[in-house]
C-alpha cells in the first residue's frame, strides 16, 4: 500500500460569498486549490476507473459545496468543504484546501484562505 495525492490547480467557480452589500445576491469568481491525500491505496490492476477514488467526483463535490448558499466568509466555506470532503469521501486522511477571490482588491492577484484537515484516528478502545 501507498499514498496517492489528487490536485487541482485554480478551479475556476462563482460563487456567493462575502460580507460586503455588493457581494450579496451575486457570484464572484473563486480561484480553489485542492491537494487530496488518500489513505491506502494500491495500484490499480486493470487500468479501469473502478479501482481509483475518481476525481470527477471530487470535483463535483468542490462545486456543489462552493455553490449551495451565500456565505459570508472564506473561512466558513473552507472549512465546510474540508469537512464535506472527509465526511464524503472515506479514502481520504488529509486535504489543503486554498480558496481565493481573484477580485477582492485591485493591487493583487488574488486573497484568500488556506486550510488543512486531517481525518482523526480513531483511538483503541479502552478496557
Amino acid at each position: 500500500m501507498g499514498t496517492r495525492r489528487i490536485f487541482f490547480n485554480r478551479l475556476a467557480i462563482d460563487a456567493q460569498i462575502g460580507i460586503l452589500d455588493h457581494e450579496r445576491g451575486a457570484t464572484q469568481p473563486l480561484h480553489v486549490d485542492a491537494e487530496i491525500d488518500l489513505q491506502g491505496v494500491d495500484k490499480p490492476d486493470h487500468d479501469g476507473i473502478q479501482e481509483v477514488l475518481d476525481y470527477r467526483r471530487l470535483r463535483e463535490c468542490i462545486i456543489d459545496e462552493c455553490t449551495r448558499a451565500h456565505v459570508n466568509l472564506l473561512e466558513t466555506l473552507c472549512d465546510r468543504l474540508a469537512q464535506r470532503l472527509l465526511d464524503q469521501f472515506a479514502e481520504i486522511a488529509s486535504v489543503r484546501l486554498r480558496v481565493a477571490k481573484p477580485q477582492a482588491f485591485a493591487d493583487c492577484a488574488a486573497v484568500g484562505i488556506e486550510v488543512t484537515a486531517n481525518r482523526m484516528a480513531v483511538p483503541p478502545p479502552t478496557r
